[in-house]
């Protein structure tokens, strides 16, 4: 089956309001915009990520490459002083190229899926929002992992109380973060 180069007006506009959906379901980025990991203008910076992912997705006669996009996504997150170590990167830019090759077809079903469910998705997701300048934390490093506190002999509630959103995701904050802004 031969799959068209470029989308039409219709597919074009379901697939901007696909990736509108799916990123505002991304529970990392959207702790990042709620924290203001990013500064003041982070929100902005988030929508200017909808449209750059979109214009990346239509950019004619070029191969499509999904680690491409991984980077695209990575380099935004840590624009936001936010690391992501879950696979959380790898799985929203599959579900985009996924979402991308199907509206080239006028295929909008996952489109639909998205408008009318809540995930539902159990997943855990690391998040660790870097902050070189705090000298009097706790841990040793920015990037230290917390996923899984009990392997290490630890009780999981003084690291860190996780936070379950409304889609079910589990964001676990850096031990940075404890405490608030000074």
């Amino acid at each position: 089956m031969d799959v068209p180069a470029q989308l039409t007006p219709e597919a074009a506009n379901q697939l901007r309001e696909g990736i509108d959906l799916l990123l505002g379901r991304w529970s990392a980025l959207q702790m990042a915009i709620l924290n203001e990991w990013g500064g003041r203008d982070t929100r902005p910076k988030a929508q200017q990520l909808s449209v750059n992912v979109y214009q990346w997705l239509i950019k004619p006669s070029e191969g499509l490459y999904v680690d491409e996009l991984e980077d695209l996504l990575d380099d935004f997150m840590l624009s936001l002083n936010t690391e992501i170590d879950d696979g959380s990167i790898e799985e929203i830019a599959e579900n985009l190229m996924i979402m991308h090759e199907e509206c080239l077809v006028g295929n909008f079903a996952s489109i639909g899926r998205l408008r009318q469910s809540v995930p539902t998705s159990n997943q855990q997701i690391q998040v660790v929002k870097g902050d070189e300048d705090d000298s009097d934390s706790a841990s040793s490093s920015g990037d230290e992992s917390m996923e899984n506190a009990d392997e290490d002999g630890l009780d999981a509630a003084p690291v860190a109380e996780p936070n379950v959103d409304a889609d079910g995701w589990t964001v676990v904050s850096s031990r940075k973060n404890r405490g608030g802004r000074r």
